[in-house]
């Protein structure tokens, strides 16, 4: 991946037809909260304002790459995202709502428990996977016609949540 300006293509002779869009990146830090107060969770606040940066919605989001380095990860996560209702996190997954195919796919790389937790390079994984899909190269797991993807990873411990939280928008 390369990030660059239009103007950064030309100059480097890249193919404008592979440009993938930085639709918005926002990194969120230092919250405190009590337990119950999941509305204020850091990555969903985090999610609030990259949706607002990028004129989108989680409706918008053909897929995700979230931070799954326990099993509960994907749970918090598409509800921190927007993608279901506070605590429909687990029932929509078992309804494969965020299988390949299903209404939000989530993780078609396999996410962290099954490819790996490369502390410090998670963010980019995920963001190699998004601009993959959304080129349609992703093989056997493309998630057909993506235009927007979106990932949350995080990390760090304060409180009771993450100590950063970093929402990326990506889109065709």
């Amino acid at each position: 991946a390369v990030p660059c300006t239009g103007e950064g293509l030309k100059r480097l002779g890249l193919d404008p037809a592979r440009a993938i869009k930085v639709k918005a990146a926002v990194l969120r830090s230092g919250t405190d909260r009590a337990p119950e107060d999941f509305r204020n969770h850091l990555t969903r606040l985090a999610a609030l304002q990259a949706y607002e940066l990028a004129g989108v919605g989680p409706e918008d989001m053909a897929l995700a790459e979230v931070h799954d380095a326990t099993a509960v990860g994907e749970v918090i996560q598409i509800e921190n995202l927007g993608f279901v209702e506070f605590g429909e996190g687990g029932p929509a997954s078992l309804r494969g709502e965020t299988k390949i195919g299903g209404r939000i796919p989530v993780n078609p790389s396999g996410g962290l428990e099954s490819k790996g937790h490369p502390v410090g390079a998670t963010g980019i994984g995920q963001i190699f996977e998004l601009v993959t899909q959304l080129r349609g190269e992703a093989g056997a797991r493309q998630v057909e016609g993506a235009q927007n993807a979106i990932a949350g990873s995080g990390g760090g411990l304060h409180g009771v949540e993450e100590a950063a939280a970093c929402v990326t928008i990506l889109g065709r």
